[in-house]
């Protein structure tokens, strides 16, 4: 191993150790260091880094703002041990952050998705992605929470998922419904039909027994949603999987106006639920979605009115 990816996989041991996950960076790095390799460069220096943020060439300015950031990070730690390595500005690559607008799938887009997965060859297979894409509408986790479940965590008779180690470090609890209990209790029985000895403790598992992959996930998803005419030519947009957790919290708040719910009240229990650490988090989700603007701005009219 060259000195350069030894250095690298210290600074992502130093930093997981401190809790961090940086997925992204344990992909990111390892290419620099080999871009580094290929060019000889004893040391990182800024023009270096700016070269390889800026691949691939047709990538988006955020992407590369964000690949720069990782290598600024890195040789910010390398620094303390080469006084010659030069750390990138921090704005070197200016870039403003959009979340992505997301999809709002229909009951029959997702049925759609589902009836994709059911016609996979592989009858686990078939079961795992029906089943996953199935948890992910009716309870808005992230696909890597789902994903992350073992069969303990999975408790059917108290109605209820453990979330262990989400986004931040946090843990929660999430109900389900009996309807999704039934749901899971039925893939349990399938899995361990097609599957009894696993490799891995893993609710979820794939045709070896072993737990998803997230980027093999997101790979199937892409064939999935072609299958059931969920592409780019057909919608003029790209949908994604995570846009399953936006439909959820819509039809959670659509729900609640319906019945003249007091929202306000009710958000902050959506966001804990969600995983949210800050409830501004959840109140993007008015902005995504017109509907919900419709119907704020209807109950304050009323409002408006009683008080008149």
């Amino acid at each position: 191993m060259s000195a350069v990816r030894q250095s690298v996989d210290d600074y992502l041991q130093v930093r997981r150790a401190l809790g961090y996950k940086l997925t992204i960076h344990g992909r990111v790095l390892p290419q620099f260091a080999r871009f580094l390799e290929q060019r000889d460069a004893p040391v990182i220096t800024t023009s270096l880094a700016l070269e390889f943020a800026t691949l691939p060439q047709d990538a988006s300015v955020v992407w590369w703002h964000q690949r720069l950031a990782i290598v600024r990070g890195f040789a910010l730690y390398m620094r303390a041990f080469d006084p010659d390595t030069e750390v990138p500005p921090a704005d070197l690559l200016p870039a403003r952050f959009r979340r992505a607008i997301p999809y709002l799938y229909s009951e029959a887009n997702i049925e759609a998705l589902m009836q994709a997965a059911r016609e996979i060859r592989s009858a686990l297979k078939a079961a795992t992605y029906e089943t996953l894409i199935g948890l992910l509408s009716v309870t808005g986790m992230r696909i890597g929470e789902a994903i992350a479940l073992n069969r303990d965590d999975v408790e059917l008779r108290e109605q209820r998922l453990t979330v262990r180690h989400g986004k931040n470090g946090r843990s929660r609890e999430v109900a389900i419904h009996p309807s999704t209990v039934a749901a899971l209790d039925a893939y349990d029985h399938v899995r361990d039909g097609l599957c009894p000895h696993p490799k891995d403790p893993s609710f979820l598992v794939s045709n070896a027994g072993t737990r998803l992959d997230y980027g093999t996930v997101w790979h199937e998803f892409d064939r999935l949603r072609r299958r059931a005419a969920l592409d780019r030519e057909s919608l003029g947009r790209q949908v994604r999987m995570h846009d399953l957790r936006h439909v959820f919290v819509l039809r959670t708040l659509l729900g609640w106006y319906r019945a003249d719910t007091d929202v306000e009240a009710q958000l902050p229990l959506l966001a804990t639920f969600l995983g949210h650490v800050d409830p501004s988090s959840t109140y993007w989700y008015f902005e995504a979605a017109p509907q919900l603007l419709a119907l704020a701005a209807e109950r304050l009219e009323r409002t408006w009115e009683q008080r008149s």
